[in-house]
Parts: structure tokens; C-alpha cells; sequence
């Protein structure tokens, strides 16, 4: 009798295990959300600020994502949940004020970054069929907001499963875009003595930063790893390892393919217009279809956390439950987060939208490492690697903000905007819970 139940188990732990991602399957989990809308978007921006020294941008916002991936890791590893960097910070901070302010932070920087792929959409659809006009380029943004909203309301399997492909087809894509303008390059463009001031490379990796923000997606595999104590942080390093090679790669072919002037006036198409010279019209189209696809897939995956993140906040009393309830089939969160990227898209200018959703994800990454630092005993994570998280997003964060953003007013009220209305709301809503009930 005491040989079923043993067989039993066995069984099951088996088929458990077959359930578990690989440390490969989790990284390029993280690859495919950080690689392909971020590059196609940030070249054109990142080169006002960085010139041709954009490659060293991104070398440098890998290097501060690698610090953000180690404390990640190391959290998602001891806390595997599906609550992802809000359930850090409250596993640090509690469920009051800090952790209230991140959440709404996060739900409004998911919505800025979604807002910002879908501009560079709208860029490139406007430049394929109607001849890049800025008009157009608002329509095509909006378009594919509204489109991808739909899609999430009706939650299509196959787009799900499409998609997975996509990411595959545009990482084969870059690749051989590298390589190709790797090889036919002008090596005098990216001379070093056409670099700008160190500090005007620092600033630019705010911007450079945007293309990394997918990274934290990866600290959600970690209850589907069967180790994740050794197996998360193995992941998290390789993708932010594929990421940054093929960011510093596409950097050195764009740059050392065009000027620096080109690339700007080529605004969120660089990609295509550096294709031209080695692969011809063909290679302008292919890069330019690709970027359809990249920015199209990464709109929908933008949008889709927004339903279930707000389920699970309004659960845990972070947000109002308003924003749990449905409109129809539509969760009223992803309704709202819609109309918060619509705004953004058709009221901004790209590289003002890069600009605050990398200075507010900046800011959430240092809260999050910040309560890192108050259950350390449970990570066992290095003191020096968490200052030095905190230490190099705040430099970047602090640079950027001096250097930059001080000289956009629009843009600087805005980021201020978003912290304080963050700040309101969570005040707001936690008197309009806590007074009824004490009445």
C-alpha cells in the first residue's frame, strides 16, 4: 500500500517538471520583449544627444540594466510571483504609501513606453504609404493603439502564438542587418574625435536605457524555472547579453553607414534608411516591414499587462476596484491605459516620450533596489552590487535630468506631472478607503 501513493508522487513530480522553462526559453522570453521595437524607435533620438558615440550609449545602459538584472534576479529568485517588481517593493516596503506611488508609476510608465513604440509605428507607416506625413504618422499611431486594444479585449490565441514568431523573424532580421552594415561601414564616421562631451553620452543613455526596459519580464519566469535560485539570474544575464550585442552592433552599422545629421533627419526609420546603401530599395523595405511587425507586436504586448495588473492591485487594495471592473468585455484598466497612450502619441513628440518613460522607469528601478536593500537578509544579495544599481541608474537619472530634460520644459513639467498625479492618486484613494471605514 505504500508503493502507489510513492509511484504517484513520482508521477506528478514528473509532469511538473515537464512544465518548466529553460534557462534558455526564459532569457528569450526577455530578448523578445527587449530587442526590436526599442531599436527601431531610439536611434534617431538617441543620435541628437550622443552623436556617433551611440554604441558606448548603449554599452553603458547595458551595463546599468546588467545592475538592475542582478538585483531582480536575485529578488524574483526568492520571491517567485506573478505580482513581478510590485511584489518586490511590497515584500520591501509594505503595502502603504511607496509601494502605492510604484504601482501607479509603473502603470503609467507601461503606458508611456507602449505610447512611444506605437509613435515609432506610425513613423514608419507614414513613410511607407503616405510619403512620411506627420499627419499620417499621428493617425497610424492612434490606429494601432485602438487596433491592438481590440485585440487584447478579444484575447486572440493565434495573435499570442503569431507574435512568438515575429520575435524570431525580427531577431533574424537584425542580425543580418548588422552584419551586413558591419561589413560595408565607413570607419571614419565613428571617429572619436566627432564624439560630444562625456556628460552628453551619460545623458543619452536614458534614452538608450528605453530599449533594455523589457528585462524585468524575465523576473516573472521565475516560478516556472525549476531552480530558480541559480537558474534566474543565468537568464536574466544572457538576454541582457544577447540585447546588448546586438544594440551596440545595429549602433556601430547605423552610425559608421550614415552620418549623424542623417540618421536624425531619418528620425525613427534609421534603420531602414542605413539598409539602403548596402541592401538597396529592397533592404529599405524589408527593414521597414520588419519594424511594422516589431512595433505592431510590441504595442499589443505594451497593452496586454494592463488588465491583469490591475486586477491584481485593485485585489491588494493599491488601486480603486474601478479599475478591476469591465466596460462590456473590455477590463476598465486597459481602457484607461489606451486612452493614457492615445494622449501620449498624438501630444508629444517621440523623443519627449522616450525621454520621460526612461526617467520614470529609471526611478521605479532605484525603488525597487531600494527595497531590495530591506530584505537582503532573504536574497542574500551583495551590498556593494545593490549600491551599485542604485548608485549608476541615479547618475544616469540625475545627468539626464541636469544636462537634458532641465532644457524641455514641456517635457520636464510632464515627468513632474506624472510623479505628483501618481502621488495624488494613491493618497486619494487610500483616505477615500481608510476614513469610511473608521467612521
Amino acid at each position: 500500500m505504500t508503493r502507489l501513493p510513492h509511484r504517484l508522487e513520482r508521477y506528478r513530480e514528473a509532469a511538473m517538471t515537464t512544465t518548466y522553462l529553460s534557462v534558455r526559453q526564459a532569457a528569450f522570453i526577455g530578448v523578445g520583449s527587449m530587442v526590436g521595437a526599442g531599436i527601431f524607435a531610439l536611434l534617431g533620438a538617441a543620435g541628437e544627444v550622443a552623436g556617433a558615440a551611440v554604441w558606448l550609449s548603449f554599452l553603458i545602459a547595458g551595463a546599468v540594466a546588467a545592475l538592475q538584472g542582478y538585483s531582480f534576479a536575485r529578488l524574483g529568485a526568492r520571491y517567485p510571483s506573478a505580482g513581478g517588481l510590485l511584489e518586490y517593493v511590497a515584500k520591501g516596503f509594505g503595502d502603504g504609501h511607496v509601494t502605492g506611488v510604484t504601482a501607479w508609476l509603473t502603470y503609467t510608465a507601461n503606458a508611456i513606453v507602449t505610447a512611444m513604440v506605437a509613435v515609432s509605428f506610425g513613423s514608419y507607416a507614414s513613410d511607407m504609404f503616405s510619403g512620411g506625413s506627420a499627419g499620417w504618422a499621428k493617425f497610424f499611431a492612434a490606429f494601432v493603439i485602438v487596433a491592438m486594444t481590440v485585440v487584447n479585449v478579444v484575447g486572440s490565441t493565434l495573435v499570442a502564438r503569431a507574435q512568438t514568431v515575429i520575435v524570431y523573424v525580427v531577431l533574424g532580421i537584425l542580425v543580418l542587418f548588422a552584419v551586413v552594415t558591419l561589413t560595408n561601414m565607413t570607419p571614419d564616421l565613428l571617429a572619436p574625435s566627432g564624439y560630444p562631451p562625456v556628460r552628453d553620452i551619460v545623458s543619452s543613455v536614458a534614452l538608450t536605457f528605453f530599449a533594455f526596459l523589457g528585462f524585468g519580464i524575465i523576473t516573472f519566469t521565475a516560478k516556472d524555472l525549476a531552480q530558480p535560485s541559480r537558474q534566474l539570474p543565468r537568464a536574466m544575464f544572457l538576454a541582457l547579453a544577447i540585447a546588448t550585442v546586438i544594440y551596440v552592433a545595429i549602433a556601430v552599422g547605423v552610425f559608421g553607414t550614415l552620418t549623424v545629421g542623417e540618421v536624425i533627419s531619418s528620425g525613427g526609420t534609421a534603420l531602414a534608411v542605413a539598409a539602403e546603401p548596402s541592401l538597396g530599395t529592397a533592404g529599405y523595405w524589408l527593414m521597414s516591414i520588419t519594424a511594422i511587425f516589431a512595433t505592431a507586436g510590441a504595442t499589443n504586448a505594451g497593452l496586454y499587462p494592463a488588465a491583469g495588473l490591475s486586477d491584481r492591485l485593485a485585489a491588494t487594495g493599491q488601486f480603486p476596484p474601478v479599475m478591476a471592473r469591465t466596460t462590456g468585455r473590455a477590463s476598465n484598466g486597459l481602457l484607461i491605459q489606451a486612452a493614457i497612450c492615445l494622449a501620449l502619441a498624438l501630444l508629444f513628440k517621440l523623443t519627449a516620450i522616450a525621454s520621460i518613460g526612461s526617467a520614470v522607469a529609471l526611478l521605479i528601478f532605484i525603488l525597487v533596489t531600494a527595497a531590495h536593500f530591506r530584505v537582503r537578509a532573504d536574497t542574500g544579495a551583495s551590498v556593494v552590487m545593490l549600491i551599485l544599481a542604485v548608485a549608476t541608474a541615479g547618475v544616469v537619472l540625475v545627468t539626464f535630468v541636469l544636462t537634458d530634460l532641465i532644457h524641455a520644459p514641456a517635457s520636464m513639467v510632464t515627468l513632474l506631472g506624472v510623479i505628483l498625479v501618481s502621488i495624488g492618486l494613491d493618497v486619494a484613494w487610500k483616505r477615500r478607503r481608510v476614513y469610511p471605514a473608521s467612521r
